[in-house]
């Protein structure tokens, strides 16, 4: 039965150095998976990483002060 994963073949090769396998078992699958390029995980967890969009933020506007304007004095009309 070959590998369908990375993570699979990540974890037998540990439970062969653990000794819970057989080196020749570890060998059938290896050789019956050939050089096929695997997915990392096969099903990724629920609710693992989300792409997200970056919010596009405008930058703070500069507000710069304003000169304060005397009104002009107009002479009154009698």
């Amino acid at each position: 039965m070959p590998f369908k994963s990375k993570a699979q073949r990540r974890k037998f090769a540990e439970l062969l150095v653990d000794g819970k396998i057989t080196d020749e078992q570890y060998e059938e699958w290896n050789r019956s998976t050939g050089k096929k390029e695997l997915p990392e995980r096969l099903h990724p967890a629920p609710g693992g990483k989300k792409k997200t969009t970056r919010k596009k933020t405008t930058a703070p506007k500069k507000t710069t002060a304003r000169k304060k304007t005397t009104k002009k004095k107009t002479a009154k009309k009698r």
